[in-house]
């Protein structure tokens, strides 16, 4: 089931349920980290991620808030993405409309598919008000993050609605 865009767009207001984490704080105390891909379009949406994952003790890091960034896409962009992809444990899709829309998520996720394993690539697909969901046919590959009946998120392989593993035990 896809995880509704009001609820991820909720999460971005919200307190987080324990200490804010770093990327780097989350990286040193051997807790999971992730790159998010996701369209710049959806900032709130990233946001409402980071708060998600955090609460589940994970760093996350978004390439808007990374200061060493360049102003505008270039080389140097493309090598420092791929560069954090390759450091971070996870890749994360944010399949959004704007996201399968992107031309920068696609590419993304393929260099992540060539660089990582697949259990190390995790789709959120999301769902609009009128029930529409978002994540193209070859995100179906991968394993994703949904809101688990109990509360809090958990990671779902493709075709499997019971039995997920917590995102917080990854």
């Amino acid at each position: 089931m896809p995880i509704a865009i009001d609820t991820i767009r909720s999460a971005a207001g919200q307190i987080r349920k324990s200490a804010q984490r770093t990327l780097y704080e989350a990286k040193a105390s051997n807790l999971a980290t992730a790159f998010l891909c996701h369209s710049h379009e959806d900032a709130d949406l990233a946001k409402g991620v980071v708060n998600l994952l955090a609460n589940e003790s994970w760093g996350v890091y978004v390439d808007w808030e990374d200061s060493s960034m360049p102003a505008t896409p270039d080389r140097q962009t493309a090598q420092r993405i791929q560069q954090k992809i390759i450091d971070l444990k996870y890749f994360i899709f944010l399949a959004s409309p704007n996201s399968v829309r992107s031309r920068w998520c696609p590419w993304e996720i393929g260099y992540a598919d060539g660089k990582k394993n697949p259990d190390q690539i995790l789709i959120i697909p999301t769902s609009d008000r009128s029930g529409a969901w978002y994540g193209s046919e070859y995100l179906q590959l991968y394993r994703r993050i949904d809101e688990a009946s109990q509360g809090g998120l958990a990671v779902w392989r493709p075709g499997q609605t019971s039995g997920g593993a917590w995102v917080r035990t990854l």
